[in-house]
């Protein structure tokens, strides 16, 4: 099982969205994840920089829409600090795409050629089906590395 290649399912288009905060703030920014951070019920798309952001000390940062649809038209875009990403742990499951994974809680998901579904984001872990290997990741420095136990 490799980690070169992890398939995401971003909410937005992440070179856009990198190239644009890349720009703004004059040094590179690149996409890193999809994902809720804790047991949130949704998930965003998660951004690296190698330097902390002048103003607020963060080097992730999420992008996702606000989860109150039900009362306005259009989902306002919301920007929050990520940093806590590197403290939670990304059970994998390999698939005809890569390396897969649950985004969110409640975020049932097949995965593509596994023969498996997995659930439950950073929240928990469930799986459906027998999983022929899984690994678990975390997010150190913008980069998915094996967790150490």
């Amino acid at each position: 099982m490799s980690l070169n290649k992890i398939h995401h399912r971003p909410l937005f288009y992440p070179e856009k969205v990198a190239k644009f905060y890349s720009e703004k703030d004059g040094v590179d920014v690149r996409y890193v994840c999809t994902s809720a951070i804790a047991g949130e019920a949704f998930a965003g798309d998660i951004y690296f920089r190698e330097t902390p952001h002048p103003e607020f000390g963060n080097r992730y940062f999420r992008l996702f829409h606000s989860q109150m649809t039900r009362l306005t038209k259009e989902a306002p875009l919301m920007i929050s600090n990520a940093d806590a990403i590197e403290e939670v742990d990304f059970r994998m499951v390999e698939g005809t795409k890569g390396l897969e994974y649950s985004q969110h809680r409640h975020d049932f998901y097949e995965v593509e050629g596994a023969g498996v579904s997995i659930d439950g984001g950073r929240a928990y872990f469930r799986f459906i089906g027998e999983p022929k290997d899984s690994k678990v990741l975390r997010i150190v420095d913008g980069e998915f590395v094996e967790k150490v136990e």
